[in-house]
């Protein structure tokens, strides 16, 4: 198993994750952009990781971060259910 962290220069996400990010937590930017704000999430001291089957979780602050274990493709990033 690979661990995210080691592998952060690998991670991406497509243009649909992009917009479905932007959406779900009222970021603007470009794609290069919205990765750069994960990245620097899922290396902040305070983020816990967590891996469930496929896919890495990433919390910090107010939001989880779901990234698949093998591509590292961001999927997705929403407002932690117990924050709205």
């Amino acid at each position: 198993m690979q661990n995210l962290i080691d592998s952060i220069d690998n991670l991406h996400t497509t243009e649909l994750g992009a917009d479905r990010i932007r959406k779900n937590l009222g970021l603007d930017g470009e794609q290069n952009s919205i990765v750069a704000w994960c990245r620097a999430r899922i290396t902040d001291p305070r983020a816990v990781l967590e891996r469930r089957g496929k896919n890495w979780y990433v919390a910090v602050d107010d939001v989880v971060i779901t990234v698949n274990a093998t591509k590292f493709t961001i999927i997705t990033a929403h407002v932690r259910e117990n924050m709205r």
